[in-house]
């Protein structure tokens, strides 16, 4: 049995091309091009009939190391915390002050493109600090 190496992130949420963006711009991933015979996103949504438009839209790593993500207008809106969740590796090999710095600064670029600060947790004997957020749909997320 072969293992598997490549996999997608698939994010529930109302509004996917709004939740696709704010994580382009926070992993620096790119969206792909509008489907073939088309400009642009706009114009391939107006293709489509009203309760197909703006149903999904999807990013990835431009390096193609990360994994795609893609993202799905759902009826319901979120209710609960997340089971899993994403964590942004911004203080990796930081310790005590400098990584607390390094978390507030990212944190605050994030908060600017829409995301909220959640609470940060100080290093214990276990774990380095991380600090909470959720993204523009209130999906957490760590920085970490």
């Amino acid at each position: 049995m072969a293992s598997v190496k490549k996999f997608q992130v698939t994010f529930d949420c109302a509004r996917p091309e709004r939740v696709a963006r704010f994580w382009c711009e926070a992993l620096g991933y790119v969206p792909p091009p509008p489907p073939k015979g088309f400009d642009t996103w706009d114009a391939y949504n107006g293709s489509l009939p009203p309760e197909r438009r703006d149903a999904w839209f999807a990013c990835s790593d431009p390096d193609g190391v990360g994994p795609r993500f893609y993202f799905q207008r759902v009826p319901e809106g979120k209710v609960v915390k997340n089971r899993v969740h994403l964590d942004i590796r911004v203080g990796t090999g930081l310790v005590g002050d400098e990584r607390v710095a390094a978390l507030e600064a990212e944190c605050a670029r994030l908060v600017a493109l829409g995301a909220v600060r959640v609470q940060l947790l100080l290093a214990d004997e276990e774990n380095e600090s991380c600090l909470a957020m959720q993204d523009v749909e209130g999906n957490e997320f760590c920085l970490d």
